[in-house]
This record gives C-alpha cells, sequence and structure tokens, in this order.
C-alpha cells in the first residue's frame, strides 16, 4: 500500500502561517530545496486542500517559479496533483483532479493503487479529516527557528489524542529542523535516510 504522508512547516511556537495567513517567516534555502527535491523524487501524488491547491496553482506555473526553482517548479508542475473541495468547480493546473465527496474512501482507493508514495503539503484542514480516518501513515514538520506568537495552529481541532513516534529527525544549517512521525501504533518501513 502506498504511504500518505503529510508535511507542513511550521514556527517552533505550532503555527503554520500567521494571524493574517502570512508565510514570509519560512526558512528557504539550498538545504530546504534539496530536502524538497528529494521527498518530490519519492511520490508520484501531490494532495492539497482548496485554499492551499489555489496558491500552488497560482505560483508554480508562473515564470518566477521557473527563474526561482527550475527543478522543484518542473517536479510540482508535472506530478499528478489530487484537490479536495467541495466548493471549486474546475481545476485547470496541468495533471489535476477535483475530489468532492467520499473523501476518505476516495483516498482510500487512492493509497491501495500502485505506485509511488502520496504527499499532502499544507492544507490543514484536510490533513486534520484524514487524520481523523486514521489515513495519514507520516507526520513530517520541518520546524523554523521563530516564535509568531499567534496565528493558525497546525492540526488545530484534533479530537482526542495521538501517539507519535519518531523515525527521524534532521538538523539544517539554517536552524531548521525536520521532524519525521509515524502514528505510534503502526510499523512499517522507517523513514528514507536523510543525510
Amino acid at each position: 500500500m502506498r504511504k500518505l504522508i503529510f508535511q507542513m512547516v511550521v514556527s517552533v511556537d505550532g503555527y503554520f502561517e500567521g494571524p493574517n495567513r502570512e508565510i514570509d517567516w519560512h526558512v528557504v534555502d539550498a538545504e530546504f530545496n534539496e530536502q524538497a527535491i528529494e521527498l518530490l523524487e519519492s511520490v508520484d501524488t501531490l494532495l492539497f486542500g482548496r485554499v492551499t491547491y489555489q496558491l500552488m496553482a497560482d505560483y508554480w506555473p508562473s515564470p518566477d517559479a521557473v527563474k526561482n526553482d527550475p527543478i522543484i517548479t518542473e517536479k510540482m508542475n508535472s506530478l499528478h496533483k489530487i484537490v479536495v473541495s467541495r466548493t471549486l468547480k474546475n481545476a485547470d493546473w496541468n495533471n489535476t483532479t477535483l475530489i468532492h465527496d467520499n473523501v476518505p474512501e476516495e483516498i482510500l482507493k487512492l493509497k491501495q493503487q500502485d505506485g509511488k508514495d502520496i504527499v499532502v503539503f499544507g492544507s490543514s484542514k484536510l490533513a486534520l479529516a484524514l487524520m481523523r480516518h486514521g489515513l495519514i501513515d507520516e507526520y513530517r514538520f520541518m520546524v523554523n527557528p521563530i516564535l509568531l506568537g499567534k496565528g493558525n495552529s497546525v492540526l488545530q481541532g484534533a479530537k482526542g489524542r495521538l501517539s507519535l513516534r519518531l523515525l527521524k529527525a534532521r538538523t539544517f544549517k539554517s536552524g531548521n529542523v525536520l521532524l519525521i512521525y509515524q502514528p505510534a501504533g503502526r510499523r512499517g518501513t522507517a523513514a528514507k535516510a536523510i543525510a
């Protein structure tokens, strides 16, 4: 079965965006981009909620994206993308499929298909819904060296506890720390080595 990975950039105090949805505090450098490329090479499907999808679809096909991040841009534009939304009518970004209904069932079917792993970038509300159904196999938090003090908390509204088992931790020169977890009750392939 394919693994479903949730990856989110967070502040030390657990926010994924500031109070006005700002993400200008993300620490992105060559080492961060190398890790992003490594992850994109290990998956063949990107999964988004509507808000994150629209932000990504506005940026990655743009000339600025090609100029700033040519390798990541090529991967983001060519990989299969799925957007989960009850309100979005069309998804025009290259190679995108819309899911409106029966989300847990559709994602479970997707996981059962042959192929590489699937990654959810951002999309905290979608990840929360998938978490409630036990569909997330791996949680990856890129903790940035900043305290925001306020904003939107990652996976806010989770019901009950979910114990996690640390698979891997990697410290970056920038001060970012990548933490990779698996739900504690699951055993499976450990995270691929990330030097």
